[in-house]
C-alpha cells in the first residue's frame, strides 16, 4: 500500500436543517457519518456511490472548503482538520481540487491567463514574465495552445474548459489532487481523453488522486483501490480488481450489475436496484441500506454493521460493512 499521504479518520459532516418563523434548527443532515480511508503517495482511491451519498462532501471537507463536524484529516502526517487560514494556504500548494463543472468553476470575467496566474500570484511565485512562461508550459502540458491564455472560458468547449481546470490544479506542482466527478459533465469520447490526461499527469508528476465519481466503470479505469459510499458511510473498500471480481456488499454488487454492457444481446443476471436513497435527515435505523436490500434480515434493521476485514492479499485488505457480507453472490438483485 505504501505510506499514506492522506489519512481520514472518522470524518463527519452535519448540516443544520432550519425552518419555521424564526428559522430554528429542526434537525441535521448527516451528509458524512464516520468515514475513514487512506491514500498512499502516487496512488488513486476511487470514491463511488449514488448521487446524494456524501462523496463530494467528503472531498470538500478534506480540502477544507467545508469545516468538518468531527473526525480528523491528516495530510503528510499533519492534522489539517482545524488548520487556520495561513496553514491552509501552505497546505494547498500540495493539495488541490478539480471541480465537476468546468464552466462554473472558472471565472467568466477573467482570461485563461489570468485564471492560471492566480495560484502564482496568491503564493507570490515568480514575476509576471516568468508566470506567463509557466502558464504557456501548463497549457501545453494539458493539450492546449499557448494563445489560449488570451481567451475567455466561454470560448472553449467543455472538455477544453476541464483541461484549463486541470492546469490550474497542477500549477503549483501539488502532491495530491481531489478529482470531484471530473468527467461526468463531458461527452463519452471526451471523457476518455481527460482520464488518459489525468493518468499521464499522475505518472509524470507522481500525483495521488482522490477520484470521486458515480460511474464504477470509470473509477475502475483509474483507481488502485475503491471505496463505496452509501448514505454518508463507506460500506465496502478493496483493491479495484478484487472489488469487481468478488464484491461482498449487496449494494456494491447492484452498482456493478448496473454498469451498461455494450452488447444488446447480453442477458442481465440482475434486476436494477429498486427504491430511492433514504433521506440523510432521518436515516434508517441499523444498516442504512436495509430498506432496499434483497438480502435483509431482522438483524439488519436494528444493528449497524461495522466495516470489517473479510480477506486480504499482502497489505491489501477487503473491508465490508454488512451482516451477510459475501453471502448470496448469486442472489438476484
Amino acid at each position: 500500500m505504501g505510506t499514506p499521504l492522506l489519512e481520514v479518520d472518522g470524518l463527519r459532516m452535519l448540516f443544520p436543517v432550519r425552518g419555521g418563523l424564526f428559522s430554528r434548527r429542526q434537525g441535521w443532515v448527516h451528509a458524512v457519518d464516520g468515514v475513514s480511508f487512506t491514500v498512499p503517495a502516487g496512488q488513486t482511491l476511487g470514491l463511488v456511490g449514488e448521487s446524494g451519498c456524501g462523496k463530494t462532501t467528503v472531498g470538500r471537507a478534506v480540502i477544507r472548503i467545508c469545516m468538518p463536524s468531527g473526525g480528523t484529516v491528516r495530510f503528510d502526517g499533519k492534522d489539517i482538520s482545524l488548520a487556520g487560514r495561513g496553514a491552509l494556504k501552505r497546505i494547498r500548494r500540495d493539495l488541490q481540487m478539480i471541480f465537476q463543472d468546468p464552466f462554473d468553476s472558472l471565472d467568466a470575467r477573467q482570461t485563461v491567463g489570468e485564471i492560471l496566474a492566480e495560484p502564482f500570484v496568491i503564493h507570490r511565485i515568480g514575476r509576471p514574465a516568468e508566470r506567463r512562461s509557466e502558464i504557456s508550459a501548463l497549457l501545453a502540458r494539458v493539450g492546449l495552445p499557448a494563445e489560449a491564455m488570451d481567451r475567455y472560458p466561454h470560448e472553449f468547449s467543455g472538455g477544453q474548459r476541464q483541461r484549463i481546470g486541470i492546469a490550474r490544479a497542477i500549477a503549483l506542482k501539488p502532491r495530491m489532487v481531489i478529482c470531484d466527478e471530473p468527467v461526468s459533465a463531458l461527452d463519452v469520447s471526451i471523457q476518455s481523453q481527460i482520464l488518459n490526461l489525468l493518468l499521464a499527469l499522475q505518472e509524470e508528476m507522481g500525483l495521488a488522486y482522490l477520484f470521486i465519481a458515480h460511474d464504477l466503470a470509470v473509477v475502475k479505469h483509474v483507481s488502485d483501490r475503491i471505496a463505496v459510499m452509501y448514505l454518508g458511510k463507506i460500506v465496502e473498500s478493496a483493491d479495484a480488481d478484487a472489488l469487481y471480481d468478488r464484491a461482498l456488499h449487496p449494494y456494491t454488487r447492484a452498482l456493478i450489475a448496473a454498469i451498461p454492457v455494450p452488447d444488446p444481446r447480453s442477458a442481465r443476471r440482475h434486476r436494477p436496484l429498486g427504491g430511492d436513497v433514504p433521506s440523510p435527515i432521518d436515516p434508517p435505523s441499523g444498516c442504512h441500506f436495509h430498506p432496499r436490500c434483497p438480502m435483509v434480515i431482522d438483524r439488519c434493521r436494528h444493528e449497524v454493521p461495522a466495516l470489517l476485514p473479510y480477506s486480504s492479499s499482502g497489505e491489501a485488505v477487503h473491508l465490508a460493512a454488512c451482516h451477510r457480507a459475501g453471502e448470496g453472490e448469486e442472489f438476484e438483485i
